[in-house]
């Protein structure tokens, strides 16, 4: 009897081979493509001051802040903010005559074409320059200050009352951050040069003897 040689013969070997490599390249082509893993794309971060700004603009527009703070001018459609002048306050070359007397009746007040200019029983207020110019509007205000005037009713948070129509009452109920956005944007737009003459508040009634 003759011993058995477990050895392959080359022959035998090398068809193994191929039958292993054909059933592994059809089981791979039974697998679903995979994508190759991709670097995630980098998203531009948006500046968190333009955000700020931007919010502040935004709560300008719809606390109507240029209804009283940009002169108004008349066009086609009617009065509109001459936005060329935006938020700069009373014209400083409309100089306006006494306020005329108003009689006992409904009509307590009275107003500028301009919007600018108001009188009424505390008096005359002029709408202030709100643009970052240093010696005629904002421009050595700080932030504090800013939300100071806006919470107290007080020019600078200290100083003179600010007389009507303003609406701080309302104004200074908004939040830190409100608050912050506002005065962000209102740094934000072009300074401009106008002088807003003084408010007159109303003499107090003279004392009977």
């Amino acid at each position: 009897m003759l011993p058995c040689d477990h050895r392959e013969s080359p022959r035998i070997a090398a068809a193994r081979a191929v039958l292993v490599l054909m059933a592994t390249l059809s089981v791979a082509a039974c697998q679903p493509a995979v994508a190759p893993e991709r670097e995630p794309e980098s998203v531009p971060v948006q500046n968190q001051a333009d955000v700020v700004v931007a919010r502040g603009e935004y709560l300008v527009n719809i606390l109507a802040c240029n209804d009283c703070h940009t002169p108004y001018q008349m066009t086609a459609e009617g009065p509109r903010p001459d936005m060329s002048r935006m938020l700069s306050g009373h014209p400083e070359a409309l100089q306006m005559p006494s306020p005329p007397t108003l009689l006992e009746g409904p009509w307590l007040w009275v107003g500028a074409g301009s919007n600018t200019a108001f009188a009424g029983p505390w008096g005359v207020s002029y709408a202030t320059n709100l643009t970052p110019d240093q010696n005629t509007g904002l421009g050595i205000w700080t932030e504090d200050l800013f939300r100071q005037a806006m919470r107290t009713g007080r020019h600078m948070g200290t100083s003179r009352p600010i007389m009507p129509p303003m609406p701080w009452p309302a104004y200074g109920q908004m939040t830190d951050d409100d608050l912050r956005a506002v005065w962000a944007y209102l740094r934000s737009v072009p300074a401009l040069v106008n002088h807003v003459p003084e408010g007159m508040p109303a003499e107090p009634p003279a004392q009977a003897p």
